[in-house]
């Protein structure tokens, strides 16, 4: 059972169990870029029993999870590294993946299946803005990170970054990850949530399912950051000023 208050966001279920993710999902409740909404606001817009929704949330916390990992209880660094060598590493690699299958699908299909054309628009404007995210965040905030927690450990300061306060890159990072869950939306969209056509070749099913793997891992990636990581980087920011 969890404690919920009545600013209980769908982060925290999420980055209390991993697992409460799939219920969420059933209901189409975004817990990645949207998470900071309380149970009470997605319930009331969405038309959802609240009574329900909790008790199926409920009953994961209250099952045995085996395989469940904690992320929240991880150190950030820990944390850190683990979303960069998992989830970045994931992302350059299936974009090389898709991009040549997207191609093919486009030049082979595209007469008959014209919303290819603009699925892998999208795919590739997304390859495009994630590469360059994940580098902001590798060169400027993981980095401040990390010094934070060497910070901690050794009893020492942190240098002033030029970006101000962490809260600026976090604020930036979360609207891009806002627009990157926008644009897979409307590639779920498209493909009928990756559901391929009947006359759909093994080519044709394997770019979807690998389209449906990345959003996957897309949710699970700005989960981390949104929900785990960013709050505990401000909170740790808060407490070197306090410090001062």
């Amino acid at each position: 059972m969890m404690n919920i208050q009545e600013t209980t966001t769908i982060g925290d279920f999420v980055a209390k169990d991993y697992r409460t993710a799939t219920i969420f999902s059933k209901y189409g409740i975004d817990f990645c870029c949207k998470g900071q909404k309380t149970i009470d606001e997605v319930c009331k817009k969405k038309g959802i029993n609240e009574a329900v929704l909790l008790d199926e949330l409920n009953a994961v916390f209250a099952s045995k999870n085996e395989s469940g990992i904690d992320f929240n209880s991880w150190p950030l660094d820990l944390l850190v590294d683990y979303i960069e060598k998992t989830h970045h590493r994931f992302v350059e690699e299936k974009t090389q993946d898709l991009i040549p299958f997207l191609d093919k699908l486009c030049n082979v299909h595209g007469s008959n299946h014209p919303e290819l054309l603009e699925i892998n628009e999208l795919f590739k404007s997304s390859a495009h803005e994630l590469a360059l995210h994940m580098k902001k965040e590798e060169l400027i905030l993981f980095p401040f990170v990390k010094e934070m927690i060497n910070g901690t450990k050794n009893h020492g300061s942190v240098s002033q970054p030029q970006f101000g306060t962490i809260k600026n890159p976090i604020a930036a990072m979360m609207q891009e990850h806002d627009f990157e869950g926008e644009r897979f939306r409307r590639i779920a969209v498209l493909t009928n949530n990756y559901t391929p056509p009947e006359d759909a070749c093994n080519t044709y099913r394997v770019t979807y399912a690998l389209l449906q793997e990345f959003e996957q891992d897309l949710h699970k990636h700005i989960h981390l950051e949104n929900n785990i990581l960013f709050p505990k980087a401000k909170a740790l920011e808060k407490f070197f000023s306090t410090e001062e």
